[in-house]
């Protein structure tokens, strides 16, 4: 049987991916065909040859976030399709240019955009998609949303963005710094994950008029602990699960959560992680007889709470606040 939660996404995940294949468009003579084939690609719509596909580009659960949060503030929530389509669409071109950063050359099982057509054409089509989620916004015109209120929504979205890259900033500038507290860690995920979390939920209390601060606050820590949690199973999740290999973050010398508790508390750690050829083994012993995965646990299950209690204090005494209840405790005790 179906959680709330999981029925309201087979019902509303159609007519998302309708308003972002709107949004987004179709080339209108030949010259546009790699364009807007690359972005299809991305989105999943495409395969490498650019013939049509379906195939896995994520569990769009930021726009669902907002639509939920729409719905629960007693909004419609194709109202809100728009603002929806725009969030994911913003997301993705994060993840254009992270994996060229991060130079990545898979996502989700297939070659990234930039490992298929070089840096200068990935770059362009992130840049593409960035000014597309800004107008799929002003969409939320046609469906009957007063100008005053867009433009609200239109500056909270803006305003994460800005978020976005401030904590994509501090993540690129971790890789070279020889130390990193707790402190500016915790400010990174904060813009680089947390922030479009918080915006999600908040545009669509804002469409239906509800109050959006508790719902901001959910979704900020919610965002939190689901990186908290992420860094983890970077580390200790299981292979079958995750599909990646046993502590590949600490492979790739990621500078986690529970890296940096450990660089802050254990004698000689930082050296060895710095250290190439030092074995893995040896760098799981450290993280946890020093008790970095006990200390990052704690702190995913503190978010959590403060997640579970922002909510709470939301009000919404209906089936979609609950939805989001659930939701939450679904990502958080996710295995991958």
């Amino acid at each position: 049987m179906r959680s709330t939660w999981e029925s309201f996404f087979a019902e509303w995940l159609p007519p998302l991916e309708a308003e972002m294949r709107q949004a987004v468009g179709e080339p209108t003579h030949p010259g546009e065909q790699l364009f807007y084939g690359m972005l299809m690609y991305h989105l999943g719509w495409a395969d490498a040859q650019l013939r049509p596909a379906r195939v896995d580009a994520g569990k769009r659960i930021r726009p669902m976030l907002c639509l939920l949060a729409c719905a629960a503030g007693g909004g419609d929530p194709a109202q809100a399709l728009p603002a929806a389509a725009a969030i994911e669409l913003l997301h993705n071109f994060s993840l254009i240019h992270d994996d060229i950063q991060d130079r990545s050359e898979t996502r989700r099982g297939r070659p990234t955009v930039w490992a298929l057509w070089g840096v200068a054409q990935a770059i362009n089509a992130g840049d593409a998609l960035f000014a597309i989620a800004h107008r799929a916004l002003w969409r939320l015109r046609q469906h009957g949303v007063p100008a005053e209120r867009i433009l609200e929504v239109a500056e909270r979205f803006d305003a994460a963005c800005l978020m976005l890259t401030k904590g994509q900033h501090l993540d690129l500038a971790f890789e070279t710094a020889d130390r990193v507290t707790v402190a500016d860690y915790l400010e990174m995920i904060r813009g680089k994950t947390a922030a479009l979390l918080a915006a999600s939920l908040g545009i669509g209390a804002r469409l239906a008029g509800f109050p959006p601060q508790e719902l901001e606050a959910f979704g900020e820590a919610l965002g939190m602990a689901f990186q908290v949690q992420d860094d983890l199973l970077g580390i200790w999740g299981d292979p079958a699960a995750t599909g990646k290999p046993v502590a590949d973050d600490l492979r790739a010398r990621k500078k986690t959560l529970p890296v940096i508790y450990a660089m802050e508390r254990a004698p000689g750690f930082a050296e060895r992680y710095r250290a190439p050829d030092t074995p893995l083994e040896v760098l799981l012993r450290d993280l946890e007889a020093c008790g970095a995965r006990a200390e990052a646990e704690a702190t995913a299950a503190a978010f959590t709470r403060q997640a579970l209690e922002a909510l709470e204090r939301a009000g919404l005494r209906n089936p979609y606040g609950e939805a989001l209840r659930e939701l939450a405790l679904a990502l958080l005790s996710r295995s991958r």
